[in-house]
Formats: C-alpha cells, sequence, structure tokens
C-alpha cells in the first residue's frame, strides 16, 4: 500500500511513460490509462510491479472515464495526482482538416481531460493536483495544426477555469506546456523536429525525464495552481 497515488492518462508511451516512471520513483501509486497501447502497458506493468495499475479507456468517453475511476478507487480508495497527458493529433490545413478528425482530436485533448478532472477530483478527499499537458501550439498556434492547437489552447483556459473552482478542496490545477519533444508523436514530422530545435534558444528538444521531473515536483508543491509552465527554451 502506497501514501500516495496518481493518475496518468495516456501513459504507456512517451512523455506518459517518463510521468509514470517518474512518479513511481517517488514512491506512489500508479495508475497508467491507454487505449491502443495495450503492448506498451503491460511491459511498464511488468518492470513497475504490484503499485502500477493499468486500465484501458477512451478519455473522450465519459462512461469509460467513470468506469476507470471506479476502477482507482476499488483499489487504492483516493487519488492523488492527475495527469491529462492523453493527446492526439492528425496534421491538415485548416480548410482540408475533416470534421470527423477535428471532433476526434478535441475528444480526447480536450474533452478528455474535461471528463478525468470531473471523475477524479471528487476522489481527491486530502487535496490533490491536477496537470494538464498543453502545448506551444496552444498559446502561437502552428500551421498545419489548426485542431491540435485549439484543444491545447481551450486546455489553458480548463486549466485557470478548474483551478479557481477547485481551490476550496485545496485541489491545484496547473498546465505544462512540455516543449517538442523526441517521442513517438515529435517524431512523426522531422521537419517539424528540426524547426523546434532550430528555434530553441539552446539548440536542443526538449527531454522527457526533465519534464517528468518538473511534473513530480509540481505535483509535491502547495501553492501554486492557476498556472501555465513553459519547459522548452523558446520564449512565450
Amino acid at each position: 500500500m502506497t501514501n500516495k497515488v496518481a493518475v496518468i492518462t495516456g501513459g504507456a508511451g512517451g512523455l506518459g511513460r517518463e510521468i509514470a516512471k517518474a512518479f513511481h520513483e517517488n514512491g506512489y501509486g500508479i495508475v497508467i490509462n491507454y487505449f491502443e497501447s495495450g503492448k506498451q502497458a503491460r511491459e511498464i506493468f511488468e518492470t513497475m510491479g504490484g503499485s502500477v495499475l493499468t486500465v484501458k479507456a477512451d478519455v473522450g468517453n465519459s462512461d469509460d472515464v467513470s468506469a476507470m475511476a471506479e476502477h482507482v478507487y476499488k483499489k487504492w480508495g483516493r487519488v492523488d495526482v492527475l495527469v491529462n497527458n492523453a493527446g492526439i493529433t492528425k496534421d491538415a490545413l485548416l480548410i482540408k482538416q475533416g470534421e470527423k478528425d477535428w471532433d476526434r482530436i478535441m475528444n480526447v485533448n480536450l474533452k478528455g481531460a474535461f471528463n478525468c478532472i470531473k471523475a477524479f477530483a471528487p476522489l481527491m478527499k486530502d487535496g490533490g493536483h491536477v496537470i494538464n499537458i498543453s502545448s506551444y501550439s496552444g498559446l502561437k498556434g502552428k500551421e498545419g495544426q489548426a485542431a491540435y492547437s485549439a484543444s491545447k489552447a481551450a486546455l489553458l483556459g480548463l486549466t485557470k477555469t478548474a483551478a479557481v473552482e477547485l481551490a476550496e478542496h485545496n485541489i491545484k490545477v496547473n498546465a505544462i506546456l512540455p516543449g517538442y519533444m523526441p517521442t513517438k508523436m515529435g517524431i512523426k514530422s522531422e521537419d517539424a523536429l528540426n524547426k523546434a530545435k532550430e528555434e530553441s534558444l539552446l539548440n536542443a528538444l526538449s527531454d522527457p525525464m526533465e519534464a517528468a521531473r518538473f511534473i513530480v515536483y509540481l505535483a509535491n508543491t502547495e501553492n501554486i495552481t492557476g498556472q501555465v509552465f513553459c519547459l522548452e527554451s523558446r520564449i512565450i
């Protein structure tokens, strides 16, 4: 039995895996949510052992999220940290973006965070911390990412409103802009990856391990809420 529990959506690969690892190393019970990455989730479970719970759920589906929250409650009876990390993109110019793709991106990136906050906040009985993973694109926009940028910008608004509403329950809500990373999503576009590196003041991409360590630090603070933290070396 661990003292604290962290739920990481999209926790089976890329940044999510590093976040899960960092919380696990700090003694947390870990809930790894996944939807299509079952193999990776099993690998993490086998590596980390009994303090890890893997749950398949589509965060864009409120019934799936409610069932996940019930499963977590039955195992641990509490949640201390929720990291809304699940995110997808399907790049296309605005006038060529299909409505189906637009809706799916919004469903996962924005509605998914809404569903999870709504389901897990009641389990944060002693206070807690919600950390939403947004994006630099949500602040500055990016060609070919109208849906992704819009979803990540809206996530910042959700962060600030949730911080106001949940403060009376001692639940902190913050957002992270982790930066461009050489993860599965990041390496899909070599041109975008190289451009991000060129625009960096340090000529470097963001480090998933460094971002994960910062997220664990932030989750253990007591008086920081309603903030947006940029973790890359570009001026915002």
